[in-house]
This record gives structure tokens, sequence and C-alpha cells, in this order.
């Protein structure tokens, strides 16, 4: 079940081979003009190398080559025996790996953790809580959003996507009683097959003895939407399984209203930035109305993000909004608060 986006990463040694594919002849002369060797034949080449500052020469050398069609790509094996798929990259993609080790590095060795944000009913009583990637307490900092952007941009994206939901998973069995609802997040972009991709979420959720009906898996997307069906796809495989699904950010960015009645998720969680004040702008209160219409029509509950003030929450309860989050009831943690009755 391990396919070569969401294999684990070998780290690059200090010698090794490339292996390149799709090489024209001016840029294998190149190659050998700069001193090194090539082998092999047909569509793959082979370069060794020695030493990283080498191999970071001979990468940065490909980068610099004419586009080709079809791409110019390669795959990096250190010296020994590994099992796991070549992962094939563009050589700008590699530079960036080389430029940002340290962020790669935490990737690569899972170096997170998960801290959880209640989310509360308009009694004020913890119903669930989002899942946020975070630091682990004697590592390496970062903002989840720079290694996520890094993750992207050097290939990484899926396995980072798919080893953040294992570890919100793993830690809602270890902290949660069953019956409260657990938010986890994850990129469309990097789910290529429903079918496939998720066997992981689903299996570890088997494994840990949880109920699927907990658990609500939650787009977050900071690119437009434009493959609808997609998406649609990995709705249906998630609700196969007993699981709900939410929409995140709904009334800014690219979570429009028309993507919320496309998609009619189980939940709409409503951007922070129309919560914030909002029971002093009459703009915000028009959007929030259409939005509590609109969702009304297919039956989703509704979720107030960046509650900050009471007067915002009481203003959202007043309109019907189902529930809250925000520092008014709490901050990302790494367990559940003990005044709310959790003694995990």
């Amino acid at each position: 079940m391990n396919c070569v986006d969401c294999a684990d990463i070998d780290p690059i040694e200090d010698e090794g081979e490339v292996r390149l594919r799709a090489c024209p002849e001016p840029l294998m002369a190149a190659i050998r003009h700069a001193g090194y060797e090539i082998y092999g034949t047909g569509n793959i080449l082979i370069i060794p190398y020695c030493r990283k500052e080498e191999l970071l020469k001979l990468i940065e050398l490909l980068g610099t080559a004419e586009p080709v069609a079809g791409g110019l790509s390669l795959c990096i094996k250190s010296k020994g025996v590994s099992l796991r798929p070549d992962r094939w990259l563009t050589p700008e993609q590699l530079i960036l790996q080389f430029s940002n080790e340290h962020l790669v590095s935490i990737i690569r060795n899972h170096d997170f953790c998960s801290h959880l944000q209640p989310i509360v009913n308009f009694h004020e009583e913890i119903v669930g809580f989002e899942f946020l990637l975070r630091p682990l307490p004697h590592g390496h900092h970062f903002h989840p959003y720079e290694l996520f952007e890094i993750a992207r941009s050097t290939g990484f994206h899926s396995f980072l996507d798919r080893a953040a939901r294992i570890s919100a998973i793993e830690t809602s069995a270890r902290l949660l009683p069953k019956g409260i609802k657990r938010f986890i997040n994850f990129l469309p972009s990097s789910i290529y097959n429903p079918k496939y991709c998720l066997t992981h979420t689903f299996d570890a959720i088997r494994r840990l003895n949880q109920n699927p009906e907990d658990y609500v898996f939650e787009v977050v997307e900071t690119e437009q939407i434009t493959d609808m069906a997609h998406l649609l796809a990995i709705f249906a495989e998630y609700r196969s399984q007993g699981m709900q699904v939410a929409l995140d950010d709904v009334g800014a960015g690219y979570s429009t209203l028309e993507v919320m009645s496309s998609l009619q998720p189980d939940y709409v969680k409503i951007d922070r930035k129309l919560i914030s004040f909002c029971d002093q702008d009459p703009d915000k209160q028009r959007i929030l109305a259409e939005i509590i219409s609109r969702a009304g029509e297919f039956g989703a509950r509704l979720l107030a993000e960046g509650i900050e003030r009471r007067e915002e929450y009481l203003f959202c309860r007043g309109l019907g909004i189902d529930l809250g989050q925000g520092y008014l009831f709490g901050k990302p943690a790494d367990r559940p608060p003990a005044r709310f009755g959790f003694t995990a």
C-alpha cells in the first residue's frame, strides 16, 4: 500500500548516483565537460557522485539547462540498497531540498506532533477538537504553513499530508474519549486516487479501534479548486467509510458560497475574518445570513471560526450557528483542557 508519493523519504547521502531521465545530447555533453562520468543507455542515464557538494553542483548545472519536451527529471539513489520506489523530481525541486535541508529533515523524520483546539456548542460544551500540526516540545521550531509550502515545492506534500493525518488520528486515540468529534485537515491536491491514497488513514482508524463517525475530514486548500469532481470523489470515499467532511474558511479566498453549494459538506466552517467583529459590521452580517441560508438548503452544520470576543459568540448564537471555535474557548494545546472535564 505504498506509492512513491507517500513512501518514506531517503536522506541524501555523501555517496551515490543520479539517475537522469529525458536528457538531451547537448546537456550530456555539458555534464561530461564538467568532469562527470555518464553510464547507461536508452532513456535513463547514471551519473555517480562521491560528495554532496559534487551532487549539488551537478543539480545546479541541470537546473540551468534549456527546457526539454516532457521535462527533465532525476532520481538520487544513495549508496546502499533501498527497496523504496524511485522518486523522480525536477532539478528545481532538488535545489529547494538542498536550500531547505532543515525543514525537509523535519518532514522526512516526522519531527512534529498534533495539538488540539476545542470546538464547542453554544452551551459552551466541548463537542470536538480540530487537530493542528505543531513542532515537537523540544524539537526544531517551524511554522506549519512554511512546512507545508516547502513540502509542496519539493514534491513531498502527499507524504507530509498523510503523515499529519496519521499523527492527528493517533493523538486523538490517545487523548480523547469516544464520542468526541475530531476535525482533521487534508489537502485535496495530495490525494491522487481516493480509494488508494486514503487507505492509510482508514487503516489507522481501524488499527486504533476508533469509531469512524467521530472523524470529520476538513478541506484545507490554498489554491483554487479546479477539479470539483475529484474533490467530490474524495468526499464520497470518506463518507463510504462512515466519516464526515467539512469545508474550511467559507466566505474567504477560494471557499466561496458556490464551492460550498457544489460540495455540500456536512460541516461549514465560516472564516474567522467574517466572524471578527461581526456583531458590529452590517456587510459581514449580510454575508453570514447568505451562508446560513445556503447551508440550510443541504442541512450542513455551521461552525464559526476565530471567535475571540463574547459579543461575537452571542451574535453567532443568535443567528442560529451551531458551533464555535476560537481563543475565547481555548488555544491549540498539546492536550485537552482539564477544566472541561478531560483527564487525559
